[in-house]
């Protein structure tokens, strides 16, 4: 298969997907080698990084999403006659948080952290896909776990975990390095 026609593939299966999909996924669909599939969508990537394209193409941890660039947002936004999504309140951030640190963690180590019930919190967070039942916790009642979803990452312009922000200790303990 020829290169631009492996990109035009590979652009019309992300289109039609609309949700993040992983490249061993795409190469099973595909039946063409993983490493093939992901050199495809590098090119793809970088023909999207042109200032005369609308679309970009996300690499969120192992998973690729086509996606409008974001300083379109307002103009699709307004075409599809969306309302604004409703933001966080500071409770549904703390929880976030706490999950997004400390995954997969239960509604009671949460609670823990931040001494106040989160069901509510937890809750709107699921409705709102930012964060997804990881399993059972092999503790006492086999509590569910939780833990943040590529939604997430997308939402707050993040590649994987690796790129959240340090926590405050982490960051002083970084400064407090040898004299």
């Amino acid at each position: 298969m020829e290169h631009m026609e492996l990109e035009a593939l590979l652009e019309a299966v992300l289109f039609a997907h609309g949700e993040p999909v992983g490249a061993n996924k795409l190469a099973a669909a595909l039946e063409l080698p993983e490493a093939k599939i992901t050199a495809g969508l590098a090119a793809l990537q970088k023909r999207y990084e042109a200032p005369s394209s609308g679309l970009t193409l996300l690499h969120l941890g192992d998973h690729w999403q086509l996606a409008t660039k974001n300083q379109y947002g307002y103009w699709v936004r307004k075409a599809l006659e969306t309302r604004r999504a409703v933001p966080l309140s500071p409770a549904a951030l703390e929880t976030l948080t706490v999950i997004a640190y400390n995954q997969p963690v239960s509604r009671a180590f949460i609670e823990q952290v931040r001494g106040v019930d989160s069901s509510s919190s937890v809750a709107g967070l699921l409705e709102k896909g930012l964060i997804e039942e990881a399993g059972r916790l092999d503790l006492p009642g086999r509590p569910v776990s939780f833990r943040t979803t590529d939604h997430f990452l997308r939402v707050f312009g993040l590649s994987s975990l690796e790129d959240l922000p340090p926590i405050r200790a982490e960051a002083e303990e970084g400064k407090e390095g040898p004299a």
